[in-house]
């Protein structure tokens, strides 16, 4: 997300969000599965971690949004229409993350509470997504994308500004 112009108040202020949401992930999962709190701790604590989950899959779509937007020009064609389908991939993550709600804490599958198995979804959507671009970060065959380590070329409009020169 290196395209997005820091510039702008709302960049400023959903980075800083992000940031404290991100810090808060560790703490608020603890007290999900510790198996020292009391139930009604952890119930609570998973709606917490749900609402935090889901506030930051929503602030990450924002920003492929901000991205994607074709009057600013920060990226590419291609670039664009991909940061359109992870903007709509993580608009979906977030409703199926906020879904995990509608189920009792209570409810357990295989000894494991169900919210947690609907809490892997993003995490698997993602790792599934990557290794299917990229399976070990090695490039595939044909593939004109740059790896990992490569220089990439910047912003469309950083770009297109260095052709004029």
């Amino acid at each position: 997300m290196s395209v997005l112009p820091i510039e702008t108040r709302l960049v400023q202020l959903l980075n800083v969000l992000l940031l404290m949401l991100v810090a808060t992930i560790p703490y608020l999962f603890d007290q999900v599965v510790s198996t020292f709190n009391p139930i009604s701790v952890q119930e609570y604590a998973s709606i917490l971690f749900t609402a935090d989950y889901a506030g930051t899959l929503i602030i990450m779509a924002v920003f492929s949004h901000i991205i994607a937007q074709e009057e600013e020009h920060l990226v590419d064609g291609e670039i664009m229409i991909r940061m359109r389908r992870v903007r709509n991939r993580l608009s979906l993550l977030t409703a199926i993350v906020l879904l995990s709600l509608a189920f009792p804490w209570d409810w357990l599958l295989l000894g494991v509470h169900v919210r947690l198995f609907i809490w892997l979804v993003p995490i698997i959507s993602f790792w599934f997504n990557r290794m299917r671009r990229s399976p070990f970060g090695l490039p595939r065959d044909g593939d004109s994308r740059p790896g990992l380590f490569e220089r990439q070329p910047g912003p469309a409009k950083y770009a297109r500004a260095e052709r004029r020169l």
